[in-house]
């Protein structure tokens, strides 16, 4: 492709603000369209530690894997000091488990993939008082397993990053609702309420929003709508070298630099796309993390988030090039894994536009299990989200 052709990056999330940054690095006119409403990445605070999923699909664990080590990269390219970023830092995981044999079953399982990913870091089984030399807030009689390597992102923060960074390498932003034509195989049309441009190369990053863009087209999109919440505390302490907190059940205790942490998400798979806080879900989350954390019930209260992830039936990402639709790429069903995956499924469909080899096997995530062409496809208007 020449450089100084143009190309559309529908959304703004992890995946759309990561594409667009690594495309106008390489010198591409991008344009982003993004009108932000639900964005999970931009509720999202993540953990970035993969290697401790007990999830047994291997082409899942490969991708999160890379993901994470893809990381400290990212992070090089968007000039972030790894000692002192408010974005992503390798503070360490405790992970918890019901019992010391799942404790032990976990470390050998961890032990095994480190071999393979050393980005994992040392691993010790740590005691009670050791937990509270390292996070102080919590009250436990439990043992727990540290990985030095993991780390905590704020998504929010990335992404602000990344769309400035493309911004500055040239990339327009336009923060509006688009509409999408497909007029014949070789370009597709995007609208505003201002302007009407056309691509020869889309990349469609909407998330959970991928249907209401495809199906009018006369495509069948197998993703759903999964809600999230989580709910940002203050404390008074000095919190920056905190390690992020696992315990057995839903919720994480994710700490940030200044006394914030993060409690949460939800998984709500029944509420659409909805965005309304529910205070008995934060409640709910709360109650768990005193638990662990008592003194998180006098923490004040800065803030709820809310955002919508992008789920498939089989709870598996994918990504690359729409059948029968050349130039057109897509990312979607992330799930609760969207930090950890979302930069490198970029990183990759960059590498597809650019021709380059790509670092996984694009046939190991592949669209056409969860996009189906109809026979109706005719050029119909489509709102973005």
């Amino acid at each position: 492709m020449n450089n100084k052709e143009s190309i559309a990056v529908m959304g703004a999330g992890i995946v759309g603000a990561t594409t667009a940054f690594y495309l106008s690095a390489a010198g591409y006119n991008v344009s982003i369209y993004d009108e932000s409403t639900g964005q999970a990445t931009s509720a999202a605070a993540g953990i970035i530690c993969p290697w401790l999923s007990q999830r047994r699909n291997k082409q899942w664990y490969q991708l999160v894997a890379t993901g994470a080590a893809f990381y400290p990269t990212l992070m090089h390219d968007l000039n972030e000091d790894l000692t002192s970023s408010s974005i992503y830092r390798q503070a360490g995981t405790l992970i918890f488990k019901k019992s010391p044999e799942l404790l032990s079953k976990l470390e050998k399982l961890a032990l095994k993939r480190r071999e393979l990913a050393p980005e994992i870091g040392e691993l010790t089984v740590l005691s009670p008082t050791e937990i509270k030399a390292k996070l102080p807030l919590l009250e436990t009689s439990q043992s727990a397993l540290f990985a030095s390597g993991g780390a905590r992102v704020d998504g929010s923060l990335l992404t602000k990053k990344l769309l400035n960074m493309a911004i500055s390498n040239g990339a327009k932003y336009f923060n509006e609702k688009a509409e999408l034509t497909i007029t014949d195989k070789e370009f597709y049309s995007l609208s505003t309420s201002k302007q009407t441009k056309q691509y020869s190369t889309v990349i469609l990053a909407v998330g959970a929003w991928l249907p209401e863009v495809l199906e009018p087209l006369g495509f069948s999109v197998d993703i759903r709508p999964q809600k999230g919440q989580l709910v940002y505390l203050e404390v008074e302490q000095e919190t920056q070298d905190w390690p992020v907190v696992m315990p057995n059940g839903e919720i994480d205790i994710i700490p940030f630099p200044n006394g914030r942490i993060v409690v949460g998400a939800t998984h709500e798979n029944n509420e659409g796309y909805d965005l309304s806080v529910t205070e008995e879900k934060l409640d709910l989350m709360l109650k768990d993390a005193a638990h662990f954390a008592p003194d998180l019930t006098q923490a004040t209260f800065k803030e709820a988030r809310v955002g919508t992830r992008a789920f498939t039936s089989d709870f598996l990402p994918f990504f690359g090039e729409i059948p029968d639709s050349p130039n057109l790429y897509v990312a979607s069903g992330l799930g609760s894994s969207g930090l950890t995956s979302g930069p490198i499924i970029a990183r990759i469909l960059t590498q597809l536009i650019m021709g380059e080899k790509t670092d996984l096997p694009i046939s190991d995530y592949p669209v056409d299990r969860y996009i189906k062409k109809n026979n109706l496809l005719k050029p119909i208007k489509t709102r973005n989200k």
